[in-house]
């Protein structure tokens, strides 16, 4: 599986208080195929409430929706033009490299991968 788009999500704040408003900071990386860089943003909401905490709760849902919604707004032309295929003069058949049968098979290099990525689980 080749993912058409790798997003790396980081949410630094969400949070509101009884007179406070609800507040959303976010920042997102989208990588494409290869994984280059396509975009970067840094997104901040607020959203008025009137203090109870239910009202809170739907608040910050509601920053959590728009949040939801911009990035797949950012996410849907990379994702296009990842599904697009190139055009047809770029297209050349691969030539397999032809593999020695006395060498045997070789065990793959493992290299770690960092993405500095943090799970929230809610």
């Amino acid at each position: 599986f080749t993912p058409q788009v790798q997003v790396m999500l980081t949410i630094s704040r969400l949070d509101s208080g009884p007179k406070q408003p609800a507040v959303i900071e976010a920042r997102w990386h989208l990588l494409d195929q290869k994984g280059d860089l396509k975009d970067s943003r840094v997104f901040h909401e607020e959203e008025q409430h009137q203090g109870s905490i239910g009202d809170q709760i739907r608040a910050q849902s509601d920053l959590l929706k728009r949040l939801a919604a911009q990035l797949a707004k950012d996410v849907k032309p990379i994702a296009v033009a990842a599904e697009a295929p190139p055009p047809a003069t770029a297209r050349k058949p691969v030539a397999k490299p032809k593999v020695k049968e006395e060498e045997g098979p070789k065990m793959p290099l493992v290299v770690p991968i960092r993405t500095d990525a943090e799970v929230y689980r809610f």
